[in-house]
C-alpha cells in the first residue's frame, strides 16, 4: 500500500527515496488505501512504519561520524537551509499595515496594563512587553475581528457588543477590595479613573475592531509573555530575540513572580470583558500550556517505546498543540465571539488559528536544523540539547532506528546530539516536515474561505503563506 505526499513546487529534495509507506502523511485515503486512524487532532492520517530507502547517500547506521569538516558543516547546512530560504511569493498587502493604527498602540496599552507600583516587578514585567518581537499572536486576533466583521451576526449581537466595549476599563469589585494599584489607572475620590487611549473610543464603523477586541489581542500578548518567562527558566536559556532572557537578566524567581503576575493582570483585563464564554477560552489557555509543558519535559518516554510508532507523532501534535496552538486558535474564537458572530464563523475562526499555530510550530522546529544561531537568536540545535524530539527527529526515527533510545534518554549521552543532527540531516525529515507545514497552513487559508472578500481576510491568508519562509 502506498501514501503519496503532497507535493511542492521547486522543493529541493535532500536525497532520493522510494517511501513504501509514510508513518505521518499529508495524503487523504484513496479507495485502494487501507483503513487508518486520523490523528485526533488534525485529521492526518498515522500508519504503521515500514519505510525502507534505496540511495546510496543515506548515513551508514554503524558509522556515524562525530565530527565534521567546516566544508562539510557548511554544505550540509546550506543545503537544509534552502527548505525555509526559497524566494518568499510577490505579496501585495502587508498584513500588518491592515491594522498598523491598533498595532502602534498594543505595547503601551499593554504597559499601561501592567504598570506595577513596584518599581522591580514593573521592570520585569515589561522586559518582554518592551523587546521587539513578531507580535503575531495579536496581529492576528486584530486582522480576525476585522476579517468577521461582515460575517453574519448572532442575535442580539450588536447590542452585545456595544455592552461589552463600553465597561472593558470598569472594574466589577470595589477598588478598595481588589487592593490592586496601577499608577497607570490611578484612583479619584475611591473609584477608578480608566486611561482609554484615543483609538480605543474610535467608531467600530470606521476600524471594523471593537475596544473589546482591540484588548483581547492585548491580553493574547500579555499570555504569551507570561509563558515566555516561564518556559526560559524551565529552558535554562540564554538569549530571547536577541537579547538576554529574562532569567537570565533577572534571576529565575523575579521572572517566574513577573510572568504569575502578567498572568493575573491578563486574567483581570479578561475578566472585564463580561463574556463568560470568551473567559472560558482563554483560562483554558492557560491551562493548556501548563499542560503542554508537562508534555514536552516527560517527552512521551512513559507512553512511547524506543521503537518507532505513530503514536509518537500524536503525542508530539497534541503537545503542540497545547504549547502553540491553543492560544492561536482560541484566541481567534473569541475575537470572532466578541464580534457578536455566528456559531459557525465562530467555529471557522478556531480552525484557522488551531492549523496557522501547529504551521508555525512545525516551522519553529525546522528552523533549529537549518538557520544559524545569530539569524534565530538562539543557539544552535537547542532543541536536541533540551532533549526535545521535534518533527525532524520524528520524521528521521522512522528510517534510523538507533535514535529511538537517544529520544527516550533525552540526547543526554555524549555525543547523542551530534549523531541525531547528522540522522535528521541525512533522512528525509526536513523535507517532511516543511510539507506538513504548508498541510496545516492550508487548512488554515481554506477554514476562513467562508468569510466575505476582504483586505483583512487577506492578510490572515498571507500570514498562513508568509509563516512558511520565515526565517526567525
Amino acid at each position: 500500500m502506498h501514501s503519496h505526499l503532497l507535493r511542492r513546487s521547486a522543493l529541493p529534495v535532500l536525497r532520493r527515496t522510494v517511501v513504501l509507506s509514510r508513518a505521518y502523511t499529508t495524503s487523504r485515503p484513496t479507495a485502494t488505501t487501507a483503513t487508518t486512524s486520523p490523528c485526533i487532532l488534525c485529521s492526518h492520517q498515522l500508519q504503521p512504519s515500514t519505510t525502507t530507502t534505496t540511495s546510496s547517500s543515506v548515513l551508514p547506521r554503524t558509522r556515524l561520524p562525530q565530527r565534521r569538516t567546516n566544508t562539510a558543516w557548511a554544505a550540509t547546512l546550506n543545503k537544509a537551509s534552502e527548505l525555509v530560504a526559497e524566494a518568499a511569493p510577490s505579496f501585495t498587502l502587508n498584513p500588518a499595515a491592515i491594522v498598523a493604527t491598533e498595532m502602534k498602540m498594543l505595547t503601551k496599552n499593554i504597559q499601561d496594563l501592567l504598570s506595577s507600583g513596584h518599581p522591580s516587578l514593573d521592570k520585569v514585567a515589561k522586559y518582554y512587553i518592551r523587546s521587539e518581537g513578531k507580535h503575531l499572536r495579536p496581529l492576528v486576533v486584530l486582522l480576525m475581528a476585522r476579517a468577521t466583521y461582515n460575517c453574519p451576526k448572532a442575535e442580539e449581537a450588536e447590542r452585545r457588543r456595544d455592552s461589552i466595549s463600553a465597561t472593558i476599563n470598569v472594574p466589577i469589585t470595589s477598588p478598595n477590595i481588589l487592593q490592586d494599584h496601577n499608577p497607570s489607572y490611578p484612583d479619584v475620590d475611591g473609584s477608578v479613573r480608566p486611561i482609554v487611549d484615543s483609538q480605543a473610543l474610535a467608531s467600530d464603523v470606521a476600524t471594523q475592531i471593537s475596544p473589546s477586541q482591540k484588548r483581547l489581542a492585548e491580553i493574547t500578548e500579555m499570555i504569551h509573555a507570561a509563558s515566555l518567562l516561564h518556559d526560559d527558566v524551565i529552558d535554562n536559556a540564554e538569549a530571547r530575540r536577541g537579547s538576554p532572557s529574562g532569567n537570565l537578566a533577572f534571576g529565575n524567581k523575579m521572572a517566574i513572580l513577573a510572568g504569575d503576575f502578567l498572568l493575573g493582570r491578563a486574567s483581570v483585563a479578561l475578566a472585564r470583558l463580561r463574556d463568560a464564554e470568551v473567559v472560558e477560552l482563554l483560562a483554558t489557555v492557560i491551562a493548556n500550556l501548563v499542560e503542554g509543558e508537562f508534555m514536552q519535559l516527560h517527552n512521551g518516554t512513559e507512553t512511547i517505546s524506543e521503537k518507532y510508532s505513530p503514536a509518537a507523532f500524536e503525542y508530539y501534535i497534541q503537545k503542540t498543540y497545547l504549547k502553540t496552538a491553543s492560544l492561536i486558535s482560541k484566541s481567534c474564537r473569541a475575537a470572532a465571539l466578541l464580534g457578536g458572530s455566528t456559531k459557525e464563523v465562530a467555529d471557522a475562526a478556531y480552525l484557522y488559528g488551531k492549523n496557522l499555530g501547529l504551521s508555525f510550530q512545525l516551522v519553529d522546529d525546522l528552523l533549529d536544523y537549518t538557520i544559524t544561531s545569530g539569524e534565530l537568536g538562539k543557539p544552535a540545535q537547542a532543541d536536541l540539547k533540551l532533549g526535545l524530539a521535534t518533527a525532524p527527529v520524528l520524521f528521521a526515527w522512522e528510517q534510523y532506528e538507533e535514535l529511538g533510545p537517544m529520544i527516550n534518554r533525552k540526547f543526554s549521552e555524549e555525543g547523542d546530539v551530534e549523531k541525531a543532527w547528522a540522522m535528521v540531516q541525512s533522512s528525509n525529515g526536513l523535507e517532511r516536515t516543511r510539507e506538513l507545514a504548508e498541510s496545516f497552513s492550508r487548512k488554515a487559508i481554506e477554514a476562513i474561505s467562508i468569510f466575505p472578500d476582504s483586505e483583512a481576510r487577506e492578510g490572515l491568508e498571507q500570514i498562513a503563506k508568509k509563516g512558511l519562509t520565515r526565517k526567525k
